[in-house]
């Protein structure tokens, strides 16, 4: 916690050092574990037995309700984690400002050097050891950034955003992104175009569909595999994906998920391109806790 306002908080994650030619010998790089969570987190004991045994590896940051009150255990990974946090609405910038609070908050820790974003029913798919090292072995973010002429995408521009951003370099794409430090310092220092997304997308716009994908594509496009690695399901149309329940949850469903892909990785081919997973309703912990236990405690095959 801390008293900055939002102003000089990305003021000071700004200036932070992006690199890591200061860091010494004994530096440990981390991945900055982002959550944005309307309340509890119900699928916390999943996310235990990952973090088990990593400690100095990670960060683990929490953006909740401003009136959630319930605190997590003292002995958990989540307790004392929360980060000072504005009320959030879905289809509003407000999500989007809270992803950038919690990427500024995350850069004040030089050691972090990987930011993933990930909500109270995200999953990870394997253990952490083979999540940590994909993402410090890969020298790119992983964000999608679409040109999709639908009324979802290049439908939602408003013209208005002209000259700053023009209808041809409109993208769309996940929320949830993962970063390396170099683009999280460079979206959270940017005052040209996110307070032209903030002011012309709003509903039925959703600002944290367009700003990073339309801004990096527009700025940083060789920083980027412009691939997502959170897996979901879109399938059945509407403004949500699919929240899956314990009947679904099954050995070849989750192998669906960690290996039913093709990607580029670090050059070269790969059928492991989802690292996370979403949605999971709370009732679904139990089944996931049965089935993915053995690959969260390290033994990943």
């Amino acid at each position: 916690m801390h008293n900055m306002t939002y102003q000089e908080l990305f003021l000071k994650a700004s200036s932070m050092i992006s690199g890591t030619q200061d860091f010494t010998e004994q530096t440990v790089p981390k991945v900055a574990f982002m959550f944005l969570a309307r309340g509890p987190l119900p699928l916390a004991p999943l996310w235990e037995k990952f973090f088990k045994g990593h400690d100095g590896f990670y960060s683990i940051y929490l953006h909740q309700h401003p009136c959630f009150s319930e605190t997590m255990p003292e002995d958990s990974v989540f307790y004392g984690r929360n980060i000072p946090s504005e009320l959030v609405v879905w289809g509003a910038p407000s999500l989007m400002d809270a992803g950038k609070r919690l990427l500024a908050n995350a850069l004040m820790d030089l050691s972090n050097q990987r930011f993933v974003l990930l909500s109270e029913s995200c999953i990870p798919l394997f253990g952490f050891r083979t999540i940590y090292d994909y993402l410090m072995n890969s020298t790119m973010s992983f964000l999608d950034s679409n040109d999709d002429p639908g009324y979802n995408a290049r439908g939602r521009y408003c013209p208005k955003m002209w000259p700053i951003i023009n209808i041809t370099d409109w993208r769309k794409g996940s929320q949830w992104f993962e970063v390396h430090r170099e683009l999280a310092i460079h979206i959270v220092s940017d005052t040209k175009y996110y307070p032209i997304v903030q002011h012309y997308c709003t509903s039925p716009c959703f600002a944290e569909e367009h700003f990073i994908p339309t801004f990096v594509h527009m700025m940083y496009p060789q920083l980027s595999s412009n691939s997502s690695i959170t897996w979901v399901d879109w399938s059945r149309g509407g403004p949500h994906p699919r929240t899956f329940g314990p009947n679904d949850i099954t050995e070849a469903f989750l192998n669906h998920m960690r290996f039913g892909s093709t990607c580029v990785y670090v050059g070269n081919i790969s059928n492991m391109c989802f690292l996370f997973a979403r949605k999971f309703h709370p009732s679904a912990l139990k089944p996931l806790l049965l089935l993915l236990s053995p690959l969260l405690l390290g033994i990943d095959t």
